[in-house]
């Protein structure tokens, strides 16, 4: 039979990261390519206790079909923190648990944007969402990352060129890939040129509680007094990834519609997973949680920067992070890039090479990702090594 898929899907391609995984399940290669927690960082032994607990007390509440919105306890609880740490949302804004951030960009494409209408996003930008946007086609527009984060004067140069751009998709926090933490100024700047111009922001926000070093940053959501910005929060990096539990902060219109399309997506998220959250994020405590977190990641985020300074420079520079858990690294122009992954693949090493991050994806590049918090400190130092010899010959 001769498939004909329809126009969202014919030229959507696999994820390149998720390609690579397929070599990075060789035991014999080092990983530097996933984004996953460390294997130390999962509370495993609370979310049994938790679990035993809802399964034996009280199971039918877990085992059985559960409201769109999310958990109530568990929404209000997010509410409380988020107003309380991070000064975000307001009595016009509703919260939504999603079946991982990932859901909030789909439900937020869905709901407000048209094919062919546009998306401005970071170049380089997390290439899940980037194929979220695409599915719908949209039409994506790249603007570029400075070490201070997205280029301000570009973007408001691109939302003139491109007046039916209807979503801003930034990640100001430690973002992935790039690693690049967004000022304060341009925090308010992005603000201010979405209000002009009548265009929404989406705040991806998974990396933020994972901060080392450097003062933290009031996110852009704490702004919104004009119902312009959707909040992406996610328990993924700071309780566990596999359970898919995050929640959207979205003004009441939009959330009234998000709920809708996620009616006709997947019904509800796993309510297991929402009411183990709600228990460890209420009842245990949550902030030392985050601490073992910060350390865990600190030093293992230090020891990868040394590691890159003994044995890729100088071929090899990168900016020094503050948090999350990625470094984008620069190779110099002579070298090819996607040549190089390739053969560091060769030699059981896996990156992401940078041009699966940008909007284009044949657009020159010159860097590729490594990730920190996946492998342990040997394999880490085997792999940088090989990177290493490859770049400086």
């Amino acid at each position: 039979m001769e498939y004909k898929f329809s126009d969202r899907v014919q030229n959507l391609k696999p994820s390149a990261i998720r390609e690579i995984f397929k070599y990075a399940a060789d035991p014999t290669v080092v990983s530097l390519s996933a984004g996953n927690p460390s294997p130390d960082a999962f509370p495993a032994k609370e979310i049994a206790e938790i679990s035993q607990k809802l399964l034996s007390e009280d199971p039918i509440s877990v085992l059985q079909y559960s409201v769109t919105e999310g958990y109530a306890p568990l929404r209000e609880h997010i509410k409380e923190y988020m107003r309380e740490y991070h000064g975000s949302g307001t009595d016009d804004d509703d919260i939504l648990i999603t079946t991982g951030a990932q859901q909030i960009m789909d439900l937020s494409t869905k709901a407000l944007v048209n094919e062919g209408e546009v998306i401005i996003c970071e170049a380089p930008s997390f290439i899940g969402s980037l194929n979220t946007f695409r599915s719908y086609n949209a039409k994506l527009v790249g603007v570029t990352v400075e070490p201070d984060g997205m280029n301000t004067d570009e973007l408001e140069q691109k939302l003139i060129e491109n007046p039916n751009t209807k979503l801003i998709y930034t990640i100001p926090n430690f973002q992935n890939p790039s690693g690049v933490t967004m000022s304060l100024e341009k925090r308010k700047r992005v603000y201010e040129l979405a209000k002009k111009y009548g265009v929404m922001i989406i705040e991806d926000n998974p990396y933020g509680d994972l901060r080392y070093s450097g003062e933290s940053l009031p996110n852009i959501k704490s702004f919104d007094e004009d119902g312009i910005v959707i909040y992406a929060g996610s328990f993924s990096k700071v309780i566990s990834p596999g359970m898919r539990v995050a929640y959207a902060i979205a003004p009441k219109p939009v959330f009234q519609k998000l709920v809708v399309c996620k009616q006709g997506n997947d019904v509800h998220t796993n309510i297991w997973s929402q009411r183990v959250c709600d228990e460890f994020f209420t009842k245990y405590d949550f902030n030392a949680h985050l601490e073992k977190l910060r350390k865990i990641y600190t030093a293992k985020a230090q020891f990868c920067m040394d590691l890159l300074d003994k044995y890729c420079a100088p071929a090899i520079t990168y900016n020094k992070i503050d948090g999350g858990l990625f470094i984008w690294c620069d190779l110099p122009e002579e070298i090819d890039m996607p040549q190089f992954c390739k053969t560091a693949v060769l030699n059981k090493v896996c990156v992401v090479p940078g041009n699966a991050f940008l909007t284009d994806e044949n657009d020159v590049c010159h860097s590729f990702r490594i990730n920190f918090s996946t492998p342990t400190d040997e394999q880490l130092e085997k792999g940088i090594k090989i990177l290493g010899k490859l770049a400086n010959g």
